[in-house]
């Protein structure tokens, strides 16, 4: 089986990650896909809780698009491949990346080891053509929390699940 790993912060989770992941398992690039919410990187200083975050995620889990949540703990990419290993090993692992990581993919720790894996990048801009059929999101979490702040109108790019929890809990106003 191909098991797709998509591991970022979903800070909070935005129409274009679920409209990759949609894709991804619609289109049989792979046959599941685990979303793993990860923890407070290095340079990541404005997340939001991690519960608040898997709870978001949640909305959208169905049997092949999986919301992880048991490695939320592991501060790197390669930690949480090697956890998954162990209960897929006899399966294909593809981490799915967006193609803005490309730049600095020999930063992230064993990034030679996470090269051995199947690995699908997507897009944002038209800067890089990875996969096919699947229109340009131009939006990224920074831009969201921005708009949050700013009491901008997010139906473009949250759905109404995410908006409302993010408006009951009082999210990103900082």
């Amino acid at each position: 089986m191909k098991i797709g790993v998509f591991v970022g912060s979903f800070n909070p989770v935005h129409k274009g990650h679920i409209k990759i992941a949609k894709y991804l398992v619609n289109n049989n690039y792979v046959d599941k896909l685990l979303i793993i919410p990860s923890p407070n990187y290095w340079d990541k200083n404005n997340l939001i809780d991690i519960k608040d975050r898997i709870n978001m995620l949640k909305y959208y889990e169905t049997d092949k698009i999986i919301i992880n949540e048991t490695l939320n703990d592991l501060p790197y990419t390669y930690e949480v491949i090697n956890e998954l290993k162990k209960e897929y090993k006899t399966d294909e692992l593809y981490l799915i990346i967006g193609a803005d990581n490309i730049i600095l993919f020999d930063k992230w720790k064993h990034y030679k080891e996470l090269l051995k894996l199947n690995i699908i990048i997507y897009t944002r801009n038209d800067k890089y053509i990875i996969i096919d059929k699947v229109k340009n999101i131009d939006i990224s979490s920074t831009q969201v929390r921005e708009k949050i702040k700013n009491h901008e109108n997010l139906n473009k790019y949250l759905d109404d699940f995410v908006i409302n929890y993010i408006n009951k809990n009082k999210l990103y106003l900082e």
